[in-house]
């Protein structure tokens, strides 16, 4: 029968005050649904089933109600995520330990679209401010923001999925955390998606037996299975799902062997059920967002379901590492030691593109604050800051690797190298393959597919050129005694049989300044708990190698700065003080020196006594390095440098600078300052208590040369004097040299010697009493 009233007639109730009394006879082999629990006289042979489903006179739950139990639970779920991502464990935490992921996330730089060779190669093989000029240009043309990842394009259409490429350390991971955050708290996708589903495929790899998508689901967020398929049901259309880390994810069978699944309710092996999900044969109106390395991009885009998106985290544009840098220290006096000192660094400045080193450089900064104010004792080498950013990808992003830890250093070392001696930063699949047995599978390679006419072509890269040259010197100091020997010999191109040596090609320079670096203690300790390790006898033939070099720097003073950057990196202060104990010159012909060679000339001469001489007259410096180096002037002897500067702040402050303190020791200094109008000052100092000044402007006929007591010229408007002389204007010649109270000699030259200036001369004589020679 259908129901309890086709059984009963009104006549059949009786009522009492004790409530409604119902009898009710049961013909054999049918069935009484009553809807009264208590005060029942049932006869016949009937099973009393209790908890039977309600009556169809009370209807099932309204939509209304449905709706609200729904959106009930999804407030509960943004509740939950707002808790759970709000905070931020790093590499480093210890247990309870984390940070807030607004004091850390910092919007990297997101492109949608696909570059070519040309754009890859000029992103991979710049550095310093090239690359970001390179990252500037990049982010003013086609930089997009979170928000507008789903956003139509140009024809209107909007992606179904979007995949968010980027290399390991780029910040993909964190870019999701952001998104879900936002979007829990109401900053994001408020009007555009009413659920947001986060699936990481570590987790997904774990997850053993068959499951339904709920229960996959379960699994990584804190709603119950049936809590999630109730949310499900609610307007898939409003509902996004990312998925993160998809080169992470271990299929087991081919991809195109699956079966497909589009019953929502329908159990499979959890990898299955998420390729269905990224096919869209499950919830097809849904939106993806699945973050992905390079490397299994391919593999992705042959699988997602249309209309894609393409779109790529470049990592941080230099405005993006100064955001950085500022959230990490919250503190702007160590914010600018510590930015500053990094931006010195060419090499580390473009390595600080990638978010995990800047986190590993600011760490290290942060910890040597702690207990010192020398910030610049805190970052020690641009290889300790590699190594530590290799150690945390070997940990953190190198699960499930088909081989050892050494045996894929050394063959990506092996690739590195080849590419080294080739010159090429894109290597071809045929090459990467022949050398390292899973490309894929490595953290440090890049995958991109470039379009050959009707065909496609698949090449790699290193992450940079800078880390292609760091495996490669990897691979050099980890071979055996012999070969590792033998590799060095080739390089240095050493004939044993000739007292001439020849160095290395300048592409490999950075190469050798590696390896030294690979051979300082600490580093080396480091590498050891990977089971890498550095021969002895390759350590002490190396430093035999650059002794020898520094011995003899007279013969190759032109690769001074080199050998400054390989003591630099090796970074041992004992060692570093042998090797300059012979170099009494230190002299470069290079047109221009950079931060990085400042930085090392620094550290050198602080590890020396006394120098004779420092020649850089041919170099080009900027103010930036020659502050850099200013505390070591008074190491010489003698000083000679060739200094560019832009404004009249920089030519006051930069003379003050050389006139107090430390600076005077030295016998001589001379300096000639450019300015950008090609006008010139001459700068001479001497140590005899007197101060030399030659002004000369861009008129060859007119100069100036004051001498005077040391302290007399600090906070003198050398600009304008300049300006002064160049202009010819003897009044105002007239007051500022009366300012000077201990002025002992003079000697001008001028185009004509006119009655006015005679006039002037005249004046100085009378005015100037501490004047005792006049040229």
């Amino acid at each position: 029968m259908d129901g309890f009233n086709m059984f009963v007639s009104n006549k059949d109730i009786v009522r009492s005050d004790a409530g409604t009394n119902v009898s009710a006879a049961a013909q054999s082999g049918s069935q009484i649904t009553a809807p009264v629990l208590t005060n029942n006289t049932i006869t016949g042979n009937v099973n009393i089933i209790h908890n039977a489903p309600s009556s169809t006179s009370n209807g099932p739950p309204s939509e209304t109600t449905r709706i609200s139990a729904t959106s009930s639970v999804i407030l509960k779920y943004k509740e939950l995520i707002c808790s759970e991502y709000r905070c931020v464990t790093e590499y480093n935490s210890r247990s309870g330990e984390h940070v807030l992921l607004s004091e850390r996330y910092t919007q990297p730089l997101i492109l949608q679209r696909h570059r070519g060779q040309k754009e890859r190669e000029e992103e991979i093989r710049s550095s310093g401010e090239s690359f970001q000029k390179v990252l500037s240009a990049r982010s003013s043309d086609d930089s997009v923001h979170l928000n507008s990842l789903f956003d139509p394009d140009g024809h209107g259409i909007r992606p179904s999925a979007v995949i968010l490429q980027g290399n390991s350390g780029n910040g993909k991971s964190f870019t999701v955390q952001k998104i879900m955050m936002d979007w829990a708290s109401g900053d994001l996708y408020k009007e555009r998606f009413d659920v947001v589903f986060h699936l990481k495929c570590k987790e997904i790899n774990r997850i053993c037996g068959i499951k339904s998508l709920a229960e996959i689901l379960s699994c990584s967020c804190s709603l119950t299975s049936d809590q999630i398929s109730q949310v499900l049901q609610h307007s898939p259309e409003k509902m996004l799902f990312i998925i993160d880390g998809f080169d992470e994810l271990r299929l087991t069978q081919d991809i195109n062997d699956m079966s497909p699944h589009t019953d929502l309710l329908q159990k499979a092996p959890a990898e299955v059920i998420l390729c269905d999900l990224l096919r869209g044969q499950i919830l097809p109106e849904t939106f993806l967002l699945v973050t992905s390395r390079s490397t299994a991009t391919d593999t992705l885009s042959k699988l997602l379901k249309g209309p894609q998106r393409f779109s790529e985290i470049m990592g941080f544009s230099e405005k993006g590492v100064e955001e950085y840098f500022q959230k990490f220290f919250q503190n702007e006096e160590h914010f600018r030691k510590a930015y500053t000192l990094v931006k010195t660094n060419e090499t580390l400045i473009t390595a600080c593109s990638i978010p995990v080193v800047c986190w590993i450089i600011c760490t290290t900064i942060k910890e040597r604050l702690k207990t010192t104010a020398d910030v610049t004792s805190g970052l020690e080498t641009t290889t300790s800051i590699y190594v530590d950013f290799v150690c945390t990808l070997l940990k953190h992003h190198c699960q499930g690797l088909s081989q050892s830890i050494p045996t894929m250093l050394m063959s990506l070392g092996q690739l590195a190298e080849r590419g080294m001696l080739e010159q090429q930063v894109l290597l071809d699949e045929k090459t990467v393959k022949e050398t390292v047995s899973d490309p894929a599978g490595s953290p440090f390679l890049c995958k991109f597919l470039f379009k050959r006419r009707i065909h496609q072509e698949t090449m790699f890269s290193f992450m940079h050129l800078s880390f292609q040259e760091f495996f490669t010197a990897l691979y050099y100091v980890l071979l055996g005694e012999k070969e590792s020997q033998r590799k060095f010999t080739q390089l240095f191109s050493i004939n044993k049989y000739s007292s001439r040596h020849h160095f290395c090609p300048s592409h490999f320079s950075a190469v050798v300044q590696f390896a030294f670096g690979l051979l300082n203690k600490d580093v080396r300790r480091t590498l050891e708990e990977h089971g890498l390790f550095v021969h002895s006898k390759t350590q002490t033939r190396l430093k035999e190698w650059i002794l020898k070099m520094v011995q003899n720097i007279h013969t190759y003073s032109v690769k001074a700065l080199f050998f400054l950057h390989c003591l630099y990196e090796l970074h041992e202060e004992e060692f570093v003080k042998k090797a300059m104990k012979t170099w009494k010159r230190i002299h470069s012909d290079d047109r221009f020196i950079s931060r990085t060679g400042c930085q090392a000339l620094l550290y050198c001469s602080q590890c020396c006594q006394y120098i004779e001489e420092l020649d850089l007259f041919v170099c080009t410096l900027t103010p930036e390095n020659f502050r850099m180096i200013l505390p070591v002037y008074h190491k010489f002897k003698k000083v000679s440098l060739n200094v560019h500067v832009s404004s009249d702040s920089d030519l006051d402050e930069l003379i003050n600078a050389l006139t107090r303190g430390q600076t005077l020791r030295s016998q001589s200094i001379d300096v000639l300052f450019i300015f950008t109008n090609f006008e010139c000052c001459y700068l001479h100092l001497s140590i005899d208590e007197e101060i030399s000044i030659k002004i000369i402007t861009s008129t060859p006929s007119q100069s100036l040369k004051l001498t005077s007591q040391c302290q007399e010229p600090v906070n003198t408007e050398w600009a304008k004097l300049t300006q002064i002389i160049h202009q010819g204007d003897s009044d105002a010649l007239m007051s500022v040299l009366c300012s000077f109270s201990e002025l002992k000699k003079m000697e001008i030259k001028l185009h004509c010697l006119s009655k006015m200036w005679t006039h002037w001369i005249l004046q100085i004589i009378q005015n100037c009493s501490s004047l005792t020679e006049l040229e």
